[in-house]
């Protein structure tokens, strides 16, 4: 704050540029950037009032650091004002912002589609005049609030709303990559400093004023509570030496002493109203209160200091004339509210107050926000010093609708706090354990080890809670099946014979864990065992856990009706654990069901890398990259893998990132690029060979027979394929033996092994493949057409291959079974019938960017005389989903009947045909149908 009440000195150039930014037509953000007492308030303070000038409305807030870890607490004070102001929300948006602050049960949305709902929001506010959004204290703002910040800030272009943030250099914040434009504060000149503290200060002496001018290093605040710290200038020598005695004291924390002294000063019972505003995180002077206010738009604070607020309101301050008086509080021009002079001054109230006057005023606070839980928690966890059950359990709500929102960062600290209040050993460890639990999740495995030992101590190895840590440890950071798989399986057993000691959630998370040891070794061995485990439960299990046994396990022997019940669990997604969807979407995955799954997992995944449960969001990565995988989205797939393996580097997930160079590897295989695929492949099995991890043994394998089929080396193909199991049948709990089913069918027939590949086929028809999912259902019956003894039967096989219902979700597997049905149209009913087979199987090969396949179905349609023409290169420039998106419009289906099929908004389908119809050369909906018939006439001609 350069001055108080009086025009700013020496910031001409930031005003100019301010000025620019409120009078600029488009709509824009701007951070302002500076070290503390800089001025950076004063200029958000000019800026909003220039804008008011402007006949903007202006929306003020502040980031709170007591709620930095909750997840979008800033984002709901920003918002509050708007969301009460604006009646005619739709109903989508207001679903969203319903989910995202904990108001209902919901699908939590992405980060873009919450980014979305709030520039709605924004832009149904700024309908009549323009809007300023102003932040001050950026730095305090959650991690998911200030990426939706971003977001937002980054598109406003175009609208009448504008966004201003400070933030402090000294910490970082996620505002520091949010890649908006910046405007740097700096120290005052030496010549303005001078000048500034000459006009506040005329009779301050010569002496003393070099003193503050070389200790103030140009930076505003100082200069203007140095002076009023030392008094009157002619109190001479004792200033200086008061002055000196603090050289070596940083300039916040000598400020903070400068302000401590005036607080001291106040009667007990302003310091008490202080401390309450300040614990609270009451923002600081020109409009920045944490409570949002709306100037010009009908909107305030709360209506009481010491009564129930709702939701979004603030404590608010009362009766504190006596601190305005001493310079620590301002009144805010447009609500007559009290606010903190500067951050330093309400960080001054709280350090100078005593443990048990803190704690009085989180107590208070607690009753204040009884209505809002996990406001009610923070004040509640720092009030209490002894047991207190009932405060326990009211911490570990709060734990539990983090989770749920994405705050497993924030659960861990609450259920450890809620463990260090409870009342009885048993409630104690119970809670340290489910900490240890939700910071296994979060990716922090070494914490989750530290809370079980503090909850158990020494000598506890063999307890449940002791056994979940360290066999997650041994498990994600260095691949161990052998040894965690005994140690689990013990833990259980050690529980069925003991009787029911522990509670079921204990055993539940015992023997999920174990599933997923044994779905990581994926050898005949450890399932049987497990599976026993579960029998000899019996009725302990849960439907869930049993669920995850028969599809993690081997689908064709134990997933019947496993697809039924994923179904109806895709459905009721909202208000479940992380962790929870994860399983089932992996449960998905064995059956290719995962496009049920894609849209919500896009939704959560942003958030829980952020704020939530780390390693769970690097297994949601992990899935929506196979199914992008699946549905011939290569390029994002790339993205995708490419993310999650940095993660899991980052956290030293070796498991996951093993794991990720394997799905990598598989992706390139497809491509054609081969010198990466077989790197990735080599560096996956050196690792994972070793450690008896099927899974991913199995995984560089599928990955080799892919390369080598690419490359037309089918020999090479046929060795990978049949190393994950024989032809005629598929082995035991080897999960790749049904998906490898074309690369053994296809690498044998290539290889003078017909007998086998026919085999093979039989096999996959008589272990009922077809009725275990719709991709198996797809492949069995291409392979059946491939291995056909007769032209019939070819032909049968070959239609209901193509006829299935979700044939068109798997591009890839389909163009495969084209091309190897119209390379026998060729040698048996000659050229010119193949071509309606190879022409599909060419574009769909070219459209995925399957280099090997799309030269081998050229040369193909080189063999039947057969050139591309112009029409079907047009269409050959649609995206695999665009070509979907034509064909079901051309059908007749409407767009939201087009968007239930492919798992799309309506909105997201009519964008598509908008950038089909130039494509193709058409204008209407009408002309679709045409245009698809003439170029499939076209492709079918002969030469």
């Amino acid at each position: 704050m350069e001055s108080i009440g009086m025009a700013m000195v020496g910031r001409e150039a930031e005003q100019a540029e301010l000025a620019a930014f409120v009078k600029a037509a488009a709509g824009q953000a701007l951070i302002l950037r500076g070290e503390t007492g800089v001025g950076k308030s004063s200029l958000l303070a000019h800026a909003a009032a220039a804008a008011e000038q402007e006949g903007h409305a202006v929306i003020r807030t502040a980031g709170v650091e007591a709620e930095s870890e909750l997840p979008y607490a800033g984002l709901h004070q920003f918002l509050h004002p708007l969301l009460a102001d604006v009646a005619d929300l739709d109903d989508g948006s207001q679903s969203v912002f319903d989910a995202v602050f904990g108001r209902a049960e919901g699908i939590p949305p992405s980060v873009m589609a919450l980014g979305i709902a709030v520039l709605s929001l924004l832009s149904q506010a700024a309908a009549r005049r323009p809007l300023l959004l102003v932040l001050d204290d950026g730095q305090w703002f959650d991690d998911s609030s200030a990426d939706i910040c971003g977001f937002v800030g980054r598109r406003l272009a175009g609208s009448p709303v504008k966004l201003l943030v400070g933030v402090r250099t000294d910490i970082g914040s996620r505002f520091d990559t949010a890649a908006l434009p910046e405007l740097p504060v700096a120290a005052l000149s030496e010549q303005d400093a001078e000048s500034l503290l000459i006009q506040r200060f005329p009779t301050l002496g010569k002496q003393v004023r070099a003193m503050v001018l070389e200790q103030a290093q140009g930076n505003p605040l100082a200069l203007l509570e140095l002076p009023a710290h030392l008094g009157a200038a002619t109190q001479g020598e004792p200033l200086l030496e008061s002055l000196v005695g603090e050289l070596g004291m940083p300039l916040p924390r000598r400020l903070q002493r400068l302000y401590g002294a005036r607080i001291e000063a106040l009667s007990q019972v302003m310091r008490e109203e202080l401390l309450m505003g300040a614990l609270d995180g009451v923002g600081t002077g020109h409009g920045s209160r944490g409570a949002g206010t709306g100037s010009s738009i009908g909107i305030g604070g709360s209506t009481g200091a010491s009564t129930g607020a709702g939701p979004g309101a603030r404590y608010r301050m009362r009766d504190a004339d006596e601190a305005v008086a001493a310079g620590l509080l301002e009144i805010e021009p447009a609500t007559g509210d009290f606010a903190f002079r500067h951050p330093l001054v309400r960080s001054a109230v709280v350090q100078m107050a005593t443990p048990n006057q803190r704690r009085a005023a989180h107590q208070a606070l607690a009753q204040v926000h009884r209505e809002n839980l996990e406001r009610r928690a923070t004040h509640l966890a720092a009030a209490t010093v002894d047991p207190d059950e009932e405060v326990a359990d009211i911490l570990e709500a709060a734990a539990e609708s983090a989770t749920k929102r994405g705050g497993a960062l924030a659960a861990v600290a609450w259920l450890t706090r809620a463990a260090e209040l409870s009342e009885e050993h048993t409630g104690r460890s119970r809670r340290l354990a489910d900490a240890a639990f939700v910071a296994g999740h979060a990716a922090r495995l070494g914490q989750a080890h530290r809370l079980v030992q503090s909850g158990l101590g020494p000598g506890s190895a063999d307890a449940p809670a002791s056994v979940l840590a360290s066999a997650y440890q041994a498990l994600y950071q260095d691949g161990d099946v052998l040894s965690t798989h005994r140690q689990v399986a013990s833990a259980i057993d050690r529980l069925r014979q003991s009787g029911p000691a522990e509670s079921d959630e204990v055993l539940t998370r015992l023997v999920n864990l174990l599933l997923a040891i044994s779905q990581y070794a994926g050898e005949r061995t450890a399932w049987e065992r497990t599976h026993g485990l579960l029998a000899d439960l019996g009725d302990l299990i849960t439907e869930r856990s049993r669920l995850y046994g028969n599809t993690w396990s081997d689908v064709i022997r134990h997933g019947a009706g496993g697809a039924e019940v994923i179904e109806q669990a895709a459905a009721k997604l909202a208000g479940q654990e992380p962790w929870e969807v994860t399983r089932l979407a992996v449960a998905a995955y064995h059956l290719d069901l995962l496009s049920r799954f894609r849209p919500y997992l896009r939704g959560i995944v942003d958030r829980e890398l952020e704020t939530g449960a780390v390693a769970s969001g690097m297994v949601m990565l992990h899935l929506i990259m196979l199914d992008q995988m699946a549905v011939g989205e290569w390029d994002g797939a790339q993205d995708t893998g490419r993310r999650v393996l940095d993660l899991a580097v980052e956290h030293g997930h070796e498991l996951f990132a093993n794991q990720s160079r394997a799905y990598l590897a598989q992706l390139a295989a497809l491509r054609g690029q081969l010198g990466p695929a077989r790197d990735l492949q080599a560096e996956v099995d050196a690792w994972a060979r070793p450690r008896g991890l099927g899974f991913l043994t199995q995984l560089a394998d599928s990955a080799g027979a892919t390369a080598a089929l690419s490359a037309g080396d089918y020999e090479s193909a046929y060795l990978y394929a049949i190393g994950i199991t024989p032809p005629g049948e598929f082995r035991p709990y080897a999960y790749q033996a049904s998906r490898t089913l074309l690369d053994l069918v296809e690498a044998a027939r290539h290889t003078g092994r017909a007998e086998q590949a026919r085999q093979h086929a039989l096999a996959a028809r008589d272990s009922g493949l077809p009725e275990v999912s719709p991709r198996l259902a797809l492949i069995t019956h291409g392979a059946l057409a491939m291995t056909a003894e007769s032209e019939k039967e070819a032909a049968e096989m070959f239609a209901l291959a193509e006829a299935h219902p979700d044939a068109a979700r798997f591009p890839f597997e389909l163009a495969r079974i084209r091309l190897a049905h119209g390379i026998r149209v060729r040698h048996v009913e000659g050229r010119a019938a193949a071509r309606q087979y190879l022409v599909p199987a060419a574009e769909a090969f070219e459209r995925l960017g399957a280099a090997g396949w799309t030269e081998r179905a050229r040369a193909e349609l080189r063999a039947t005389g057969a050139v591309p023409r112009a029409s079907m290169l047009n269409l050959a420039s649609l995206t695999w989903q665009e070509r979907r998106i034509a064909d079901l419009a051309a059908s007749g289906l409407t767009n939201k009947e087009i968007g239930k099929r492919m798992h799309l908004s309506p909105r997201t389908v009519s964008s598509h045909l908008y950038r089909i119809f130039p494509k193709l050369g058409i204008t209407t909906r009408a002309a679709l149908r045409d245009a698809l018939s003439r170029t499939e006439g076209e492709e079918g001609l002969e030469s």
